[in-house]
This record gives structure tokens, sequence and C-alpha cells, in this order.
């Protein structure tokens, strides 16, 4: 909406005034659209007389999708939803209901009948397990001690790779200035340390992308 684009943009409070000026429309209407995105979830902040800003955040103004786009999100989603650990799992759920809420009825039937289908995971397992911790620490840059199989490793995390059969935690030893990886299953205790890690994490993966190309 222009609405959104607009305080988008600005990154100071802009007045009912001119938001109204703007977008051609009155205060009242104003008003009104303003209620109603805040109903959707967009975090605009004010009042009238003092003026509006969005808080910054991840909220996603109703989209259309054609035919390809929506099975790549379907499928995208049934993916995360079989092979993705617990949290993501239920993710996936929450974003397909959110998606449908602002999704015409007859797109949403398109959604439930798609013929694409993602298979099962080979173990349960995977399902059931909960990597929260670790995608928090990448998320925060911080350092990580892992006790895996019998030895303890200090690093911080980059990034986690989902398989159908399992999940690979790479992470850079700063002091040996190398890379791990762990299989997610075979790490027995995981500790967050409050160490932040100075590189760039950018830099990081893709340093650790030519390691995999060689």
């Amino acid at each position: 909406m222009e609405l959104l684009q607009i305080l988008r943009t600005n990154r100071y409070p802009i007045s009912g005034e001119k938001l109204a000026q703007k977008l051609n429309i009155s205060l009242r209407t104003l008003y009104r659209d303003i209620a109603l995105l805040q109903n959707k979830g967009a975090e605009i902040i004010g009042e009238p007389g003092v003026g509006y800003i969005l808080r910054p955040g991840f909220f996603i103004p109703p989209l259309m999708f054609n035919q390809d786009e929506l099975d790549a999100i379907v499928l995208g989603l049934q993916w995360v939803q079989q092979y993705g650990d617990a949290p993501l799992s239920k993710a996936s759920q929450n974003v397909f209901s959110k998606i449908s809420e602002g999704l015409p009825k007859n797109t949403i039937k398109e959604m439930n009948r798609l013929t694409l289908r993602v298979g099962a995971p080979a173990t349960k397992e995977h399902q059931e397990e909960d990597l929260d911790q670790l995608r928090n620490a990448i998320r925060m840059r911080k350092k990580l001690e892992i006790k895996y199989r019998s030895k303890v490793f200090h690093i911080f995390p980059i990034t986690i790779g989902y398989f159908s059969d399992k999940r690979i935690l790479v992470g850079w030893d700063n002091d040996k200035e190398v890379f791990h990886h762990f299989d997610t299953k075979k790490v027995i205790l995981v500790k967050t340390l409050e160490q932040m890690l100075l590189k760039s994490q950018d830099s990081l993966f893709d340093q650790w992308l030519k390691t995999q190309k060689t």
C-alpha cells in the first residue's frame, strides 16, 4: 500500500495532514486506513496532531501471487514443516495461516488442493529436535561451548544446513582459525557464552563456501 511505502521512507514522524495530502484522501479516511493496518500487525506509532511513524519490523502487506509463486511458497513451507526442527516446523504452519488470511477464498482453495507434496523425513526424531539455541547464537553472533561426542569445542556458529536425514552446524574456531562441522544429533551439550564474534559473518560464510569448493 502507498501509505506503508510513505511511512517506510520517512525516518521521522509525519503529520496526518501531510499524509492525507500525499495520498489525496481525507483525514477521516487516513485514520481509518491506519487503524486497519495496525489491526493487521503494522506497528504504526503516533496519534492525530503528533504525527505517525512505522516502527521497523517484519510486517508484510497483502500480496498477490500467481500460480507458480503460490506453488513455490506452499512447497517451501511443506519442506520446512517436514524437515525443520520443532520450532521451525510450527513457525511454517503459522506462516501458512497468516498468508492464507490475506488471500482471496478461491486462492486458498488452490493452496489446499495443490498436488505438489514433500515426502516425510527419514526419521521422526528430526521433527522433535529443537535448534533454537543454535539459531539464536547465530543471530546474536554469540560464541558457543559445544560438547560433541567426547570433545569440547568453542566455536562461533555460522550456519545450519538442513538435509533430509541430518542437520549440520558449521562453526568457526577463532583460536585455531578453522571451520568445524557438527551433526546436531550428536551434540551432547550446548552452552551460550558472552563473547561475541568480531569478524563479519558474511565474510566468514564466504570463506567457508570456498573451502567446500576445493
